[in-house]
């Protein structure tokens, strides 16, 4: 039986050295990845000309590949190099997601459940990925939960964590909604199911406390950095979902879409506020000065 596994939208890896359009066949059915799921990846974006951060995404993914028990084989000065020359293969009119990966190939000696870190690969994919195009998102309350760091490698971006985040988003959308609210083990407000959380009240600038059991964004510390330089009160903070429904205001941050505002929480409707507006403006000025300087 044939699959067709051609991308969806333009796409361009490079694997051993060199650079492969559409989607090439890398792992097969006896991958340690495949199998026990030892890969890593990072996500940062291009539009514009611009892809902000993406030294502190290329230094992230071998932070998580050496979680995973990988040996990154490339430095972040490599990784970066090689992003923006698979940037120039695309005709720069649609933005682009920029995602680094290590995988494990084989079981250690010890044990093959155990990832051998001398056989980890790594490669580069490009793809075309519009930004979000603005319109504000509703979200639900998951009656799932972030795992403890005790269970899980909740300081790692790993693919295995993401089959939970997964079901939060199945599960909301079949409730009517774009997303999830997501609680953290002992149920307090973690995260969304892809996102950073962020909450107005009274004009202070609320979102959870970095507890390990969420991946503390890129994002989410460069708009804190941004909003607390404007003059805003910023706070890292313990949040019930109570919190988030008595809010002024809510938003998210993320690689994929930046700075997104939320118009629904369950039943509680919000309209975008003023802080959501600026949190957004000043991240994408500080994106496009960034390449002036």
């Amino acid at each position: 039986m044939s699959v067709n596994t051609a991308p969806r939208t333009a796409t361009w890896t490079h694997v051993d050295g060199e650079w492969l359009s559409g989607n090439p066949p890398l792992i097969g059915p006896t991958s340690h990845a495949m199998w026990l799921a030892s890969t890593v990846f990072d996500g940062a974006r291009w539009f514009e000309g611009l892809a902000p951060d993406l030294d502190l995404h290329c230094q992230r993914v071998n932070r998580s590949a050496l979680s995973m028990g990988l040996k990154p084989t490339k430095t972040p000065e490599e990784i970066e190099a090689l992003a923006w020359e698979g940037v120039k293969k695309f005709d720069g009119r649609t933005a682009i997601y920029i995602k680094p990966m290590y995988w494990g190939e084989h079981g250690s000696k010890g044990s093959i459940v155990a990832v051998d870190p001398d056989s980890t690969r790594f490669a580069l994919c490009l793809f075309e990925a519009p930004l979000g195009n603005g319109k504000p998102g509703s979200l639900t309350v998951s009656p799932f939960r972030r795992p403890s760091p005790e269970s899980a490698m909740t300081e790692a971006k790993a693919g295995c964590l993401y089959p939970n985040n997964a079901r939060m988003i199945t599960e909301a959308q079949g409730r009517g909604f774009d997303n999830a609210l997501v609680c953290d083990p002992i149920g307090n407000v973690a995260e969304t199911a892809s996102s950073n959380v962020f909450m107005v009240k009274d004009g202070v600038v609320l979102t959870p406390v970095a507890n390990r059991t969420f991946l503390s964004g890129i994002t989410r510390g460069r708009v804190i950095g941004l909003l607390r330089q404007a003059g805003f009160d910023v706070q890292e903070a313990t949040l019930t979902v109570a919190d988030f429904r008595a809010a002024d205001e809510i938003f998210t941050t993320g690689n994929y879409s930046k700075v997104s505002g939320i118009s629904r929480l369950d039943d509680r409707e919000f309209q975008e506020g003023p802080v959501t507006r600026k949190a957004y403006d000043l991240y994408m000025d500080w994106a496009r000065e960034s390449v002036e300087r």
